[in-house]
């Protein structure tokens, strides 16, 4: 794994396009379509999020929905198996489960535990806003017996404070909005 290059991650965060009132009104939707579909700048995002923990994680959990297309190609990349974390219901047998408040109500994921205790994950995911899921996730991830080796983040929303929630000592941001 390379060192980030500054250029390239500027490359890569322009084609993130931002799309105002979407789904309502105030709201500026980051639209990660554009930079997924981009082979170079996916690559160079996903060597910026893996770059800090490199050697401390031996599988990655990507958590519903776009945080499974990031973890996909970062387990590749890493040569590590991928977990996902999905919304209440969508598993077909899952292991444990997390209540957690969003902006606008309350939601669950759950887990498969597949993975053997004390196992060290890597949690990944494209947005973070206000934390819950993320801080969800960690929960998650320790109630079947494996820890948190850290989080790692497409993009931070800074005004929404979920650095607070989500945990910041093992949080990397790859971009800042």
């Amino acid at each position: 794994m390379t060192p980030s290059d500054p250029a390239a991650l500027a490359r890569a965060e322009a084609l993130i396009a931002v799309i105002p009132d979407y789904p309502e009104p105030g709201v500026l939707f980051r639209d990660i379509a554009p930079l997924l579909a981009d082979g170079e700048g996916l690559r160079v995002v996903i060597d910026a999020m893996l770059e800090p923990f490199a050697g401390t994680y031996d599988v990655v959990a990507g958590i519903e929905a776009r945080g499974f297309l990031l973890a996909g190609a970062a387990a590749i990349a890493a040569g590590v198996g991928l977990v996902p974390i999905r919304k209440a219901g969508k598993l077909p047998r899952p292991a444990a489960s997390v209540d957690y408040t969003l902006e606008y109500g309350t939601a669950t994921i759950e887990m498969h535990d597949d993975i053997a205790p004390g196992t060290c994950v890597l949690l990944l995911d494209d947005v973070l806003a206000t934390g819950g899921t993320i801080a969800a996730a960690r929960d998650l991830v320790e109630r079947i017996g494996c820890s948190v080796a850290g989080v790692a983040v497409l993009m931070e929303l800074d005004a929404l404070g979920g650095r607070a929630v989500a945990g910041h000592d093992d949080l990397h941001s790859v971009f800042h909005a």
